[in-house]
């Protein structure tokens, strides 16, 4: 598709400093990747977007979700509790009896409700495996991915360890055998990934938690693996302060500590969430290159924190940005997260500010310490740089046409702003997408997925959850 994007009222390109702006109003997509930025004419045959009054963003790239969980939003017997506890009272219990339809249905859900906030690439942490499980569910995320022109990323949990104590577990809860868990990377890495640095389709290695999921024998064995196939690696760490306490308990070590003696720091390495470090982790995950997916949305509402974000990238951590999973997150869309991540790394450094007559420099630098340019930057090229795709996550001659095209002059929420750039981050809410290309190839067109009935997908999730429930029961 060959297309010129006209008018734009401001383009942020996801890139750092001077550059994190374009001051030329269109873009001309041609092959799938972007030719030129600037002041362009039209040129014979050529097709045409108009967007004045629109705000042109690289599309975002998603590092960390659960797609399941789509169908356990605002549960009630874990809607007030902490992780632990929640783990227990929504996802535990209500995964058993998630069948092929249902997971299917949850990972549409998700996969629309990003798609919709202009998000172009997911990376989805499914540890929805069991041993002898009746359906593919790695198949099932590439075939719903693809179904809808979305990049993905299939982060592989599981482990061979199970958290819950009890020794007649369902199936769906049973740990799987190491043996079992490499060989099916290997035949995902064989299927589905990708090299290419604009890939569609990739796999990573992702157990589901370093100090829950394996041994450290296994995890050893399972870095190894990665490697040697080319793999990334990826897993949840240092959620709350109880993963202290285990790591502590069993290995009289730090987490991040430990993930380094089992071999999981690395450029090749990211984790969500990283709320609770101390300052010697920051330092190591900085001096491997080790990334974070920030989950702003899910550690509030479960009250684990506010992760340490500018400490980090400080330190050297590659950022980017996750929605996680829906259970911990009623609205798990882009814009919601990256709103939610501007606000609260503000707040963190308010919350840390003291008075000056104190010996502080009261709330001074508090409300620089995110920009929405550092966000969007941290939701575009800092996801393209943790899931090693280079090609995509900014805006720029050569890169992959990536981008999500919002409409401000339909929304009293946009009305207003002196700034239009920032107001799909800065303003909350739903832009409408006037369009997101993926590859030059278009995903959503006024604010529409061809071929998907939204109204019809919301009846089918009624219905799922009423079965789950049932099932439950």
């Amino acid at each position: 598709m060959n297309l010129l994007i006209r008018n734009a009222a401001a383009i942020l390109t996801g890139l750092s400093g001077a550059e994190a702006r374009h001051r030329g109003p269109d873009i001309r997509i041609r092959d799938g990747r972007i030719e030129a930025m600037g002041t362009l004419a039209p040129e014979p045959g050529e097709s045409q977007l108009d967007a004045t009054d629109c705000v042109v963003y690289p599309a975002w790239v998603n590092t960390h979700h659960h797609l399941f969980q789509s169908l356990l939003k605002g549960d009630p017997l874990g809607l007030n509790a902490t992780l632990s506890p929640w783990l227990a009272a929504t996802p535990w219990r209500l995964r058993p009896h998630l069948d092929e339809g249902m997971f299917r249905t949850a990972a549409r859900i998700g996969l629309v409700e990003l798609a919709l906030s202009g998000c172009g690439t997911v990376a989805d942490h499914n540890y929805h495996y069991w041993p002898h499980m009746p359906f593919d569910s790695s198949a099932v995320l590439f075939e719903e991915a693809q179904a809808l022109g979305l990049r993905f990323v299939l982060c592989r949990g599981g482990g061979t360890l199970s958290r819950m104590a009890s020794a007649d577990l369902p199936p769906p809860l049973r740990p799987e055998t190491l043996d079992g868990y490499l060989a099916d990377i290997e035949r995902l890495a064989a299927r589905f990934h990708d090299r290419a640095p604009d890939a569609m389709q990739r796999v990573v290695v992702a157990p589901t938690t370093p100090p829950h999921s394996m041994r450290p024998d296994e995890l050893r064995e399972t870095a190894a693996l990665a490697r040697q196939l080319g793999l990334r690696m990826h897993s949840h760490l240092s959620e709350t302060v109880a993963y202290h306490d285990a790591v502590h308990g069993q290995h009289r070590r730090k987490p991040v500590h430990f993930c380094q003696d089992v071999g999981w720091v690395g450029n090749d390495v990211w984790f969500a969430h990283l709320v609770k470090l101390d300052d010697d982790e920051i330092a190591l995950l900085g001096a491997t290159g080790t990334g974070i997916a920030h989950c702003p949305q899910s550690n509030g509402r479960l009250g684990s924190g506010i992760a340490p974000v500018r400490a980090l990238e400080a330190a050297g951590v590659p950022v980017s940005i996750g929605v996680d999973g829906a259970a911990s997150n009623e609205a798990a869309d882009m814009l919601s997260e990256t709103h939610a991540a501007w606000l609260m790394q503000r707040a963190r450094a308010g919350e840390a500010a003291v008075a000056v007559h104190r010996g502080g420099q009261g709330e001074a630098e508090a409300a620089a310490a995110a920009t929405v340019e550092d966000v969007v930057r941290w939701g575009t090229a800092g996801g393209a740089r943790v899931l090693g795709l280079p090609a995509i996550g900014t805006l720029a001659s050569g890169q992959a046409a990536d981008l999500a095209v919002y409409r401000l002059d339909d929304d009293p929420r946009y009305f207003g702003l002196h700034d239009p750039a920032i107001g799909p981050v800065a303003s909350g809410g739903r832009a409408t997408l006037e369009a997101l290309l993926v590859g030059g190839r278009e995903v959503v067109r006024r604010g529409r997925l061809p071929g998907v009935d939204v109204p019809a997908l919301g009846r089918q999730a009624r219905q799922a959850v009423q079965q789950l429930l049932a099932a439950a029961a």
